[in-house]
């Protein structure tokens, strides 16, 4: 899926949001907001999107979501966990339907935690509650960055039914 194809998703998710006049709101990391930018490239998007942080590091973690729910003992970047925790903080904080948590080592390296170039985690917090593993097997850094993005907006896609 190249740009256009994740702008197009991000549209047919409002629409489908708008539908049912739910809210989402958005933590990501690796993907640098393009989970964001998908979601508010349709016009009116401010009846859907009510806001996100790019929670790139533990600081900005700390800083901007923690505190809103118990975050588990020994959480770890880039793990299912920390999407899980990630996607119901910002739902919570924000008092959206929907969250949604992504996180993963982009490349061209791997990440701190061992994990390689391309492997990724992505969750989604509301009424269904659901994560996916992502492992590109790829360094290509904007390559990946589109591909954590698109998993969690077709994970999210399968959770709103559309």
């Amino acid at each position: 899926m190249d740009l256009d194809d994740l702008l197009a998703l991000g549209t047919r998710i409002g629409d489908r949001l708008i539908e049912r006049g739910e809210t989402v709101s958005i933590a990501d990391g690796s993907s640098g907001g393009l989970i964001t930018t998908a979601l508010l490239a349709r016009p009116g998007a401010s009846a859907y999107y009510v806001g996100g942080a790019t929670i790139y590091t533990g600081p900005a973690a700390k800083g901007l979501i923690a505190g809103t729910v118990k975050a588990p003992k020994g959480l770890q970047g880039a793990s299912e966990p920390w999407v899980q925790w990630l996607s119901q903080s910002i739902c919570e904080r924000l008092g959206t339907t929907w969250g949604i948590g992504e996180g993963g080592a982009t490349g061209p390296d791997g990440n701190p935690y061992g994990d390689p170039a391309g492997h990724g985690w992505v969750g989604i917090h509301g009424p269904t509650c659901a994560t996916r593993h992502v492992l590109t097997g790829d360094a290509n850094r904007p390559q990946n960055m589109v591909a954590f993005a698109t998993t969690a907006l077709e994970l999210f896609a399968e959770a709103l039914g559309s």
